[in-house]
């Protein structure tokens, strides 16, 4: 009887930090996958924790392939699975070069960087074809239609402008991805990540200025948990 109740008290407890882990920190177990088993942010970024036993943690990729991750060293109880996991991670996250700061919200443009996106957005669209600005379109018959000469002078323009957009801030966009998001295990195509790189591609570096705000208030708020 006592031998049943220990294992059941045992699953129990097992199933607890599995879902835990799961629920709370996906973000350490796609850094396991990253760093233990060598995968790439795509490969990782769905990662979920399958089982935990005193020696592996099996979690699987985002393709369903099962990955044994050695704990190391073994636990001999489930009450040292939090400080085990906690120094696993730390070692990822400097394995990595990454950060142990987490963003898991998107911090949307505010007051002059509003005017900034809506700029931004607008030369996009206007500048996406040179007959926008010539007679007949309802850009030009619209809003420049008394001024022919400035018309003129953005259908010229036109090309060039328009591909130094989607170049650079193309380049932004994927800086972005690769030297913010990455390194703060915002996991790939979730939606976090799609409003951050689309946001980048349209206004530019307004966007880094907002996540590394983000990252402050996420390490200030992790500073003040500590008190």
């Amino acid at each position: 009887m006592a031998e049943k109740l220990s294992k059941s008290t045992d699953e129990a407890a097992k199933q607890r930090i599995i879902t835990h882990m799961n629920n709370d920190h996906q973000d350490s177990l796609i850094r396991y996958l990253q760093y233990y088993a060598q995968l790439s942010s795509f490969s990782a970024r769905n990662a979920h924790l399958a089982d935990i036993s005193f020696n592996n943690l099996t979690i699987l990729s985002s393709n369903g392939t099962p990955h044994a991750i050695p704990v190391k060293p073994a636990m001999t109880s489930w009450s040292e699975a939090r400080p085990r996991v906690v120094a696993m991670d730390a070692e990822a996250v400097a394995g990595l070069g990454a950060s142990n700061i987490t963003v898991r919200k998107y911090k949307p443009p505010r007051g002059f960087m509003t005017a900034v996106f809506v700029a931004c957005a607008l030369t996009y669209i206007s500048f996406c074809r040179r007959a926008n600005f010539e007679p007949g379109s309802i850009f030009y018959d619209t809003l420049l239609k008394k001024a022919p000469s400035f018309a003129n002078f953005c259908r010229i323009i036109q090309p060039l402008l328009f591909w130094f957009m989607i170049v650079f801030h193309g380049g932004e966009a994927v800086w972005m991805a690769k030297g913010r998001l990455e390194k703060h295990t915002v996991r790939m195509f979730s939606r976090v990540w799609w409003m951050w790189v689309l946001s980048c591609y349209v206004e530019g570096i307004g966007s880094y200025v907002r996540f590394d705000e983000c990252v402050r208030e996420e390490q200030a708020r992790k500073e003040g948990m500590k008190h």
